[in-house]
């Protein structure tokens, strides 16, 4: 059973910046994807940022240029540095990860990020 657990969101202000993480339990073996989706209040879920095994990230164009999707394989652990936010970016952020073949996703419980003044 895979379990992730994402930490570092909060309240910022427009401009600031946020990193989040995410632990992931298990190996790193048929694991193909890594990253993190938000969601707003009456919006569609968005995938944010993903990183594959080769380490190649894939952005939303909404998110180019001021978030860096990152991982460290050796602990388990990927991270979304968020640069220059704005309020548009509230939303609960989700780290999730797909396994095996064919893929199995799973996602963690959440972490709240909120850009106001």
């Amino acid at each position: 059973q895979v379990q992730l657990v994402e930490s570092g969101g909060g309240l910022v202000q427009p401009g600031g910046s946020l990193r989040l993480s995410c632990a992931v339990s298990g190996s790193i073996i048929n694991r193909f994807a890594m990253g993190w989706y938000r969601q707003s209040p009456g919006k569609q879920r968005e995938l944010v940022a993903t990183i594959i095994r080769d380490g190649s990230p894939n952005y939303a164009d909404s998110v180019k240029g001021r978030f860096t999707i990152s991982r460290d394989s050796a602990k388990n652990m990927v991270y979304l540095q968020m640069n220059s936010l704005k309020p548009g970016d509230t939303a609960v952020y989700y780290c999730y990860t797909s396994v095996g073949w064919p893929p199995t996703h799973y996602w963690g419980q959440g972490t709240q990020v909120t850009v106001s003044s």
